[in-house]
């Protein structure tokens, strides 16, 4: 597989990054998977391999997966080490496209929206990183357990300030089996991040264990 077809994917060895990594290996893509703990890493690429077959996947660290990308870093932490986690894979980012599917839940209180001061995890993102990466908000609102099966039930929202990033995002969703929308500028995946929390509350309140998903309707 050449370079150019790999995504790494920061926090991969955890649910939502496991999930996404699992469908782009099903579309061909080759993953490299983050972690701070490399063996936890190597252990979540193994397993992948396992599952998928003729997949391509390796473990690395969170830098050394994030500077192996050559265009698409896919950013999957609970953000309580969001800024941690920018802040240590950043050297390996300038002029690529970081995918930022973190959303702000505080426990306990995980199915009641508290997006944080500067509006969503992902404008954060951007500030922090300044221009030379593009940071387009993405799948927060997927099931990971239908990622790994191999049937998400969800739409994707996509916003970012850059329109042509968005378009990389849309057509790699696209790719993993997914409906993917145009959601506007980085501002509005509030919405996207703010929904999860709401998700959250009906998968508890209607039993949806596989996690209740979106779907955008054009009439």
């Amino acid at each position: 597989m050449s370079a150019h077809n790999t995504i790494a994917i920061i926090g991969g060895a955890g649910a939502m990054g496991g999930g996404l990594a699992s469908a782009f290996l099903r579309a061909g893509r080759s993953v490299v998977i983050g972690s701070r703990d490399r063996a936890r890493a190597n252990a979540a690429a193994s397993a992948l391999a396992a599952d998928t077959a003729h997949a391509d996947v390796t473990g690395l660290s969170n830098l050394d997966a994030a500077k192996s990308a050559p265009e698409i870093v896919v950013l999957t932490v609970p953000y309580a080490n969001h800024l941690n986690v920018l802040r240590e894979i950043q050297p390996g980012l300038d002029n690529k496209i970081l995918i930022d599917a973190t959303v702000p839940l505080r426990p306990p209180k995980v199915a009641r929206v508290q997006l944080p001061e500067k509006g969503s995890a992902a404008v954060e993102a951007q500030a922090f990183l300044g221009a030379s990466v593009r940071v387009v908000s993405a799948f927060q609102n997927v099931s990971a357990e239908k990622l790994k099966t191999g049937a998400p039930n969800c739409d994707v929202l996509v916003a970012g300030d850059d329109v042509d990033a968005r378009e990389r995002v849309i057509a790699l969703a696209q790719e993993a089996g997914m409906a993917a929308w145009h959601a506007g500028p980085l501002d509005n995946s509030a919405a996207a991040e703010a929904l999860t929390s709401v998700l959250i509350h009906i998968n508890k309140r209607y039993g949806a264990t596989a996690g209740a998903g979106i779907r955008i309707v054009l009439d």
